[in-house]
């Protein structure tokens, strides 16, 4: 039996409509959804808001010299996004010490549940 084989039989004992009812699990999914979605939200609206307001005179006007303010919203995206990645490894740690949690509570609960 190779490894690929064996971690299949290893992941076919577990319920995972049992996982899904449990409140934990639920909290959990809660919990990592809000920070994607609000990270995916805040994103798209900033990302968006450039070619909206790149030709309007709101950042066509001079910021320092003669750099507009389009290119400095465009370089405000860039320290957004790596902004935005740091936040969302710094949190991925956090979610799967939580998912092995619920993995740990699933196992310890047993699976007739």
């Amino acid at each position: 039996m190779d490894e690929k084989q064996s971690k299949s039989k290893k992941h076919d004992n577990i319920n995972y409509d049992v996982i899904d009812r449990m409140d934990s699990f639920n909290a959990f999914v809660k919990k990592k959804n809000t920070l994607l979605f609000g990270i995916t939200a805040a994103f798209l609206t900033f990302y968006i808001l450039l070619p909206i307001l790149a030709f309007t005179s709101v950042l066509q006007q001079q910021a320092i010299g003669s750099i507009t303010w389009v290119w400095v919203y465009s370089l405000a995206l860039f320290i957004m996004t790596i902004i935005l990645c740091m936040i969302y490894v710094k949190m991925a740690g956090k979610f799967d010490k939580e998912a092995a949690a619920v993995l740990a509570e699933y196992k310890k609960a047993g699976v007739s549940r």
